[in-house]
């Protein structure tokens, strides 16, 4: 006997009303894309619900790659038989017996088929009876077991789940619109584009390189990052804006205080601009509200000044610790840590201004002509799709 379908329960999906079937379709569109990699699985919507079929393939494998889909809010391995008791009795040990962890059950029968001849309640005491006799160890708890096993009889068939496994949550990837995430080297903007991605959002990113102050390797850390997201969901595409030159031009004319709000402001124009070009509607940002000098209320106040874009910030509330464990669990820290530098490294001012103003920013700007540095910047902006199947470059190399 073996697992044959994944069941897939939604979440926040279900409250959608005469929406919720745009919303079905794109999760299923999004499964299908993720387990194109399997020959054999399908991926089928009955009424509520929705299964992966694995017709053979190994269950927990796809279980894993079924865990990145946004807008699933949980999924359970289950197995189909014929309406027989002693199958469904054998199929329940067997689900249970799969996870070697467990001390305690309880059973949960539904007969959706009434012509089914054993009452629910009467098929619990069956299975449960069956599985006490064949198990060791294990017992029933039926307040708060480890496994409660779900049996469904619907007229085709009986249909066995075992424990809840938690899906990713929130709502499938582009059925919320697109944004340009501002996509660093550091360890949060690729958690800001996560959780960005969590709410339905289809992302682009846009990355600042200013060669030779930061190399092909930090570069190349970023695409991996983007990489690594766009296991979420979608490839991402990469627009990496030649900086150098307008932050050399920012680190000479501007008052050195200024220097980081000034090339924030910047970048903010750039990034509207690429946006604008792509049909992007908002910004994402991994700014968490007073963590460095350019993150202070009177910073994002200064900086916002720029672009009357709405400026997603995931992060803004956020603890760095709480950014931290997320970039763990979405293994983006190992790559966000590596020391390769990004442009905002470069310049840094011994004493930035923690609490700028839109008036001396504005002033500052003023004084010089940054309108052509800025075309120039967008003209030669350089896009670069990637993916999940792409093979990532070994950064780690150079550290051993």
């Amino acid at each position: 006997m073996e697992f044959d379908h994944i069941l897939i329960r939604y979440g926040e999906m279900a409250i959608k009303g005469k929406n919720r079937k745009y919303f079905e379709r794109k999760l299923q569109n999004q499964l299908i894309k993720k387990l194109s990699k399997f020959d054999r699985t399908r991926v089928k919507k009955r009424k509520d619900r929705m299964y992966v079929l694995l017709n053979g393939e190994d269950p927990h494998t796809v279980m894993e790659e079924c865990k990145k889909v946004f807008g699933i809010h949980s999924l359970s391995f289950a197995v189909k038989t014929d309406k027989e008791e002693q199958l469904i009795k054998d199929a329940a040990l067997f689900a249970l017996l799969e996870d070697p962890t467990v001390k305690t059950f309880k059973v949960s029968s539904r007969r959706a088929d009434k012509s089914f001849p054993i009452p629910s309640q009467d098929l619990n005491y069956k299975v449960g009876g069956h599985i006490l006799a064949n198990t060791e160890g294990v017992t029933v708890d039926v307040h708060n077991p480890d496994v409660e096993l779900k049996i469904e009889v619907r007229n085709d068939a009986a249909y066995i789940t075992s424990r809840d496994i938690p899906g990713a949550g929130g709502l499938p990837v582009g059925t919320s619109g697109k944004s340009l995430l501002m996509l660093s080297g550091g360890i949060d903007s690729p958690v800001a584009g996560y959780l960005t991605m969590k709410r339905g959002v289809q992302i682009e990113a846009v990355h600042f390189h200013s060669p030779p102050y930061t190399s092909e390797r930090a570069k190349q850390k970023v695409l991996d990052l983007a990489k690594g997201l766009s296991s979420y969901g979608h490839n991402i595409v990469v627009h990496v804006v030649p900086f150098t030159e307008l932050q050399q031009k920012i680190h000479r004319e501007m008052p050195e205080g200024y220097g980081m709000t000034i090339m924030r402001r910047m970048m903010m124009r750039i990034s509207e601009r690429i946006a604008q070009k792509r049909e992007i509607l908002s910004l994402t940002t991994g700014e968490s509200l007073g963590q460095v000098a350019s993150q202070t209320m009177e910073s994002m106040n200064a900086i916002n000044e720029v672009t009357n874009y709405p400026i997603i910030r995931p992060l803004v509330a956020m603890d760095k610790l709480d950014i931290i464990e997320i970039s763990r669990k979405i293994e983006t820290y190992k790559i966000s840590t590596l020391p390769y530098e990004d442009c905002c490294t470069i310049f840094v001012p011994k004493a930035p201004k923690t609490k700028p103003t839109r008036e001396n920013a504005s002033y500052y700007e003023s004084s010089v002509s940054f309108e052509e540095d800025i075309e120039k910047a967008v003209a030669l902006t350089e896009m670069i799709e990637v993916s999940a199947e792409q093979k990532a470059e070994d950064l780690f190399e150079d550290l051993l």
